[in-house]
C-alpha cells in the first residue's frame, strides 16, 4: 500500500512537472511591454538566449535553451533587430527568431520634401550611422524606407536615390504628347514646381497643364516657390515675398526669366512626374487659389484677375490681409 501511495505520489510530481514544463513553453514570458532585441550577426542560440534574458524577454537564458532544444524544431534563428511582444511565451519568441521578420523602422520622404529637410531627417534617425551630405535636389523619391538599427545613413540614401532613378526610367517612355519637357531632369525641375503649387493630388495633371502651356509659348512660369528657392532652400519662408526678391535674377526666379529654373525646387513624387509627361489638356495659362485649398484656372488674364480679386476678397475676410 505504502509503495503503490509512492508511486502515486511520484506520478503526480512528474506530471506537475512535465505540466509547469510545458506551461513554462507556451505561457506568458516576464516582459511587461513589447521589448526590442538585437540579435547580432553569428550569434549562437546560448548567445541569443542570454540576449533574451539580459533584456526580460525570458527569466531564464538555461530554460529557454532546454525548451527550445525539446519543442524547437531545430530551424536555426535569424540576425536582426526584433520587437518581442509584451509577454510573449518562449514558443512565441523562438518562432520569431527563427521567422527573420525583423523590426521594420521607417524613416519618411513627403512629397515635395527639399533635400536640405531629407538630410535633417535622415541625420535625426537616431539608430542610423555615419554622416551624409545634402543629397542633390531632385534626386530622392519620396516614400517611406525601411532600416535597420546600425545602418548607414548613405545606405538609406543611396536607396532613395536607387528608387527615384528606378521611376525615371520606368515614367520616362510614357511621356505624352503634350509634354513639352525634353529629358528627364527638365521633368523631374518641373515636377518640383507642379508638387510645391498644390496640396491636392487631383490638380496636378491641370497644374502641369498651366505651366507646359506658358512653357510652349515662352511665357514666364512667375512661380512663388522657385522665388522663394534660393533664400531659403525649400525651407518656408515664413512671410511675404519681397520685391528686391521678385526682381532677382539667380537662375531660379522664374519672374525674372522665362523657361524652366537652374534645377529643381524639391523632390517631387512619382505622381508629380507623371503629371508633366502626361499634363490635362487645357487652354488654361492662369490659376490662383480659391479658398477651399485648391485653384481655380482660367484660360485670359481679365479671367484670372477676376478670379484674384475674388481670392482677395476671401482673405481679406478671413483677416489675413
Amino acid at each position: 500500500m505504502k509503495k503503490l501511495l509512492a508511486l502515486g505520489v511520484l506520478a503526480v510530481a512528474v506530471l506537475g512537472i512535465g505540466l509547469w514544463f510545458i506551461q513554462g513553453w507556451s505561457g506568458a514570458g516576464p516582459a511587461a511591454k513589447p521589448t526590442p532585441v538585437l540579435i547580432a550577426p553569428g550569434s549562437s542560440m546560448v548567445k541569443a538566449a542570454q540576449t533574451l534574458e539580459k533584456a526580460g524577454v525570458v527569466a531564464s537564458a538555461e530554460r529557454f535553451l532546454f525548451q527550445a532544444k525539446i519543442f524547437g524544431g531545430g530551424e536555426s534563428i535569424k540576425a536582426g533587430e526584433y520587437e518581442l511582444p509584451a509577454r510573449a511565451s518562449h514558443s512565441q519568441v523562438l518562432s520569431i527568431l527563427q521567422s527573420g521578420k525583423t523590426l521594420q523602422r521607417l524613416v519618411t520622404i513627403p512629397e515635395g520634401m527639399p533635400s536640405v529637410l531629407v538630410h535633417e531627417r535622415l541625420m535625426a534617425a537616431p539608430t542610423l550611422t555615419g554622416e551624409v551630405p545634402v543629397p542633390e535636389e531632385g534626386s530622392v523619391l519620396p516614400d517611406s524606407y525601411s532600416y535597420q538599427r546600425g545602418e548607414s545613413r548613405a545606405a538609406v540614401l543611396a536607396r532613395m536615390q536607387a528608387a527615384m532613378t528606378k521611376a525615371l526610367a520606368e515614367l520616362w517612355p510614357k511621356k505624352g504628347p503634350k509634354s513639352v519637357v525634353t529629358s528627364p531632369r527638365e521633368a523631374v525641375i518641373l515636377a518640383s514646381i507642379v508638387e510645391k503649387e498644390t496640396g491636392k493630388a487631383s490638380e496636378r495633371p491641370m497644374v502641369a497643364g498651366v505651366y507646359s502651356n506658358r512653357l510652349r509659348i515662352g511665357m514666364k512660369l512667375d512661380a512663388d516657390p522657385t522665388v522663394i528657392y534660393p533664400v531659403t532652400k525649400g525651407r518656408p519662408l515664413g512671410r511675404r515675398i519681397l520685391r528686391s526678391e521678385l526682381d532677382a535674377r539667380n537662375g531660379y526666379n522664374t519672374y525674372a526669366m522665362p523657361g524652366l529654373p537652374a534645377g529643381p525646387i524639391a523632390n517631387p513624387g512619382r505622381e508629380s512626374i507623371a503629371a508633366v509627361l502626361n499634363p490635362a489638356e487645357t487652354q488654361a495659362l492662369y490659376f490662383v487659389a480659391d479658398g477651399t485649398g485648391g485653384h481655380v484656372f482660367a484660360n485670359s488674364l481679365p479671367e484670372h484677375q477676376a478670379n484674384v480679386t475674388k481670392w482677395r476678397a476671401i482673405r481679406s475676410a478671413r483677416g489675413e490681409m
